[in-house]
């Protein structure tokens, strides 16, 4: 008899794809339970440059993962991994399944794959290098960890970011390297899910237009008046949620460091290029099924047949 697994679906994809929908749609279709994975919704009181549902949207999907910690409390992959695990066990033993939905690669490998660590992460080792990797590309930190690990290197894809900032994170902090040390423990905390990714594929030119689109939208909505009740709170420009997208930007604008017009033109420049590297991120898995916005219900059986196959128990109103 087959043993009955934790079912997760993980909803991926580039900013402005169209992944919070698709999430909303497949809980009301599988009775299912939301957990996002976005590195910055964690955050309470950075609710428009992150791109939050809004509150009648949580009201009735409520989201795991959104409003949990203050912009200068410290949050990274490995604290996500913990929680997101302990909601998925929570889910299953309920009788749901997980929707993890979200854009950030990092914590949705983290959660699923595990991050292989003998030691405890340093955090603010791992924040650098993401945003060395977010800056500069993967491919120069692969660059780095060929000197520092060739063997590591070697096994990695210079599209891996996940496991290239963990490669160099681990040599930083222990001075020897990861591949050595894997090979002497052998340990992986993989779970033992039953999953189904499926990532949101779309035209280049639209999701480009969709991104300006949102940043208008977001500059209506009060991103310049949210970014100064953060800074009246007492929350500067030095955190590490104040370097993300959006409010970094907003930052250097109210400070006077650009001028308002070139601060919302380096926005939408950034935030294109971010969606660019989600895309290379996740290009690079291949069990991601991949499906426009706007046909993902043509993937239903499909989701329900493999969810099945590996052991996922649910109930669900879409169609077989």
């Amino acid at each position: 008899m087959q043993k009955i697994r934790p079912g997760v679906l993980v909803i991926c994809g580039p900013t402005a794809s169209g992944k919070t929908e698709m999430a909303m749609g497949l809980s009301r279709l599988f009775k299912a339970r939301i957990l996002s994975a976005d590195s910055m919704q964690v955050y309470r009181y950075m609710n428009i440059g992150t791109a939050k549902p809004d509150p009648e949207e949580l009201r009735q999907f409520p989201h795991a993962a959104i409003d949990i910690i203050n912009p200068d409390e410290a949050f990274d992959a490995a604290a996500f991994a913990r929680l997101g695990r302990k909601e998925i066990e929570q889910n299953a033993g309920n009788g749901f399944l997980t929707i993890v939905a979200g854009g950030t690669g990092l914590y949705i490998k983290a959660l699923l794959q595990g991050l292989f660590r003998g030691h405890p992460a340093d955090t603010e080792s791992l924040a650098r290098l993401e945003r060395e990797a977010e800056k500069t590309g993967s491919a120069c930190l692969h660059d780095r960890l060929s000197r520092k690990d060739p063997e590591a290197a070697a096994k990695i894809h210079p599209n891996d970011t996940f496991r290239i900032i963990r490669a160099l994170e681990f040599f930083e902090a222990t001075g020897k390297t990861i591949s050595n040390h894997q090979q002497k423990h052998g340990f992986s905390d993989r779970p033992d899910y039953a999953v189904v990714k499926i990532g949101i594929l779309t035209d280049r030119k639209i999701l480009y237009e969709r991104i300006n689109k949102r940043v208008d939208r977001m500059l209506e909505q009060g991103l310049e008046q949210e970014v100064k009740k953060l800074f009246s709170m007492g929350y500067g420009p030095e955190l590490k949620s104040m370097q993300a997208i959006g409010y970094r930007h907003m930052a250097d604008i109210l400070q006077g460091r650009v001028s308002r017009e070139e601060g919302i033109r380096l926005l939408k420049r950034d935030t294109r290029r971010y969606a660019k590297r989600q895309y290379t991120w996740f290009n690079a898995d291949p069990e991601i099924l991949w499906t426009a916005p706007d046909t993902w219900e043509d993937m239903l059986p499909e989701i329900k047949e493999r969810l099945r196959s590996q052991g996922a128990s649910f109930s669900s109103s879409a169609p077989a």
